[in-house]
């Protein structure tokens, strides 16, 4: 299984198959051993043992590690979830509430808006399900519904176009 983790400001890649980790490029044997009744865990990578207790984070993904007794925060996800979050982060950029495409193909499960409500920043509008998961898909700004093409039941392409949204009315 391929990550993409993020820590200390830089993105590094991860291939786990079980035994062996490949590290940007890099194969090396790993394994993990936890010390039972404790949070603590042994981490073996290539002749180096580390200690390692980790913490869920606040979201998905996110993570408290102290290893070897320093303390880092991270952010581990697969790649598809990394590439939804990438689409997410880059229409949160532009200013204004952005149209909501569909980051990969998939089934619409569900919609959970319509024409004329006020949404926020954040808020869930579409289920997607792709590779047996579903993905709900999230406003990136605050803004009005002004166009629902999504339908329940309906399969999407990549980039189709699935909710409009316009700007909070001035007030």
């Amino acid at each position: 299984m391929k990550y993409i983790v993020d820590v200390a400001g830089e993105r590094v890649i991860v291939d786990l198959d079980g035994t062996h980790a490949e590290v940007d490029g890099e194969r090396l044997a790993v394994s993990l051993v936890t010390i039972e009744g404790t949070p603590v865990r042994l981490v073996r990578i290539g002749e180096q043992v580390h200690r390692l207790m980790a913490r869920r984070g606040g979201g998905r993904g996110l993570w408290t590690l102290d290893l070897d007794g320093q303390r880092m925060e991270v952010e581990a996800l697969d790649e598809r979830l990394r590439a939804i979050r990438d689409l997410t982060a880059a229409a949160a950029e532009a200013s204004g509430p952005a149209p909501l495409k569909a980051p990969m193909p998939g089934l619409v499960v569900r919609v959970s808006v319509s024409v004329g409500d006020t949404v926020s920043a954040g808020q869930g509008l579409v289920v997607v399900e792709a590779m047996k998961m579903e993905n709900e898909l999230r406003a990136s700004a605050a803004g009005v519904v002004t166009a629902v093409l999504a339908v329940p039941g309906h399969v999407v392409e990549k980039g189709a176009l699935l909710v409009e949204l316009g700007p909070l009315a001035a007030g």
